[in-house]
């Protein structure tokens, strides 16, 4: 009979902070899969605070309220957004409200919907006192088609907005690893994590960097993995093959979830460690 052993990078430190962030989820069988695992992750694994991108939650485009409200209920905290933030017009009203659980890209113009940024609450955890989180999104400009203003200008601007807050992550939604790195090393110190998403492939690159910041190029998928980047195989397979018109619809197979766990010191708000998650293993 063979013995598990214990997995020694899931005790945590009583006095840090643990986050994880969730990649990108994909439809129908994203959302399922999240919805009926996260609860457990949360418990199994004590995390304090959920960061989940939901930009392709909705049939693979955009966000829904009734999906977002769902997300929520099984224990995120904070959603956030990419370039197809607003495929979906009835979110629109969300993003618009006092509700400060959801961002879109701080780097859109000024005059698109939603906040870009947000401080939210960390509970309170045996002797550690309640914290305070930042989280931010941003979009990259190299390879992607949404018109954006310059990320590296922007974060320093969203520095200004967190003033006093310790701990502090950013989800890049961007396509290009080079400008993943460039955006990991320039806010290196000065953010808690440094956490890309948009390529639904989580890379093996995860670190800290020399003044504290948790990085990793992309955090991976929360979707069907029997796919291509969750769509269904055979359609985007004709598609290059032959460049006729088809219809990407979601896969369903082999459901899986992507993410980083971080976990910071509240009182500096340095990365102490981070680890991939991939649930099922």
């Amino acid at each position: 009979m063979s013995t598990k052993t214990k997995d020694s990078s899931l005790e945590k430190n009583p006095d840090l902070v643990r986050v994880l962030m969730i990649g990108d989820v994909v439809g129908k069988a994203g959302r399922d899969v999240l919805v009926k695992n996260l609860p457990e992750i949360r418990e199994s694994r004590q995390i304090d605070f959920v960061i989940v991108n939901a930009e392709n939650a909705a049939g693979g485009s955009g966000l829904t309220p009734d999906i977002y409200v769902a997300i929520l209920a099984a224990g995120t905290d904070c959603v956030t957004l990419g370039d197809h933030a607003f495929r979906q017009k009835s979110i629109l009203p969300i993003l618009n409200s006092d509700d400060k659980r959801v961002v879109r890209p701080m780097n859109l113009p000024p005059e698109a919907p939603g906040r870009g940024w947000t401080v939210l609450d960390v509970p309170a955890s045996g002797t550690r006192p309640a914290a305070k989180i930042g989280v931010l999104a941003l979009l990259g400009r190299v390879f992607m088609q949404t018109q954006s203003d310059n990320p590296l200008l922007a974060a320093d601007k969203a520095l200004e907005r967190f003033s006093g807050v310790k701990i502090r992550f950013l989800d890049f939604h961007a396509e290009a690893t080079s400008e993943k790195q460039i955006m990991g090393r320039y806010l290196d110190g000065r953010f808690s994590a440094v956490l890309g998403t948009h390529t639904h492939v989580a890379t093996a690159d995860e670190q800290i960097f020399p003044g504290g910041t948790a990085f990793q190029c992309d955090v991976g998928m929360t979707g069907a993995f029997d796919s291509i980047i969750g769509r269904k195989i055979e359609p985007v397979v004709e598609h290059f093959r032959t460049a006729k018109p088809a219809t990407f619809d979601c896969a369903s197979g082999s459901p899986a979830i992507n993410g980083a766990i971080v976990d910071v010191d509240p009182a500096n708000g340095k990365a102490r460690q981070i680890r991939r998650l991939v649930y099922p293993v």
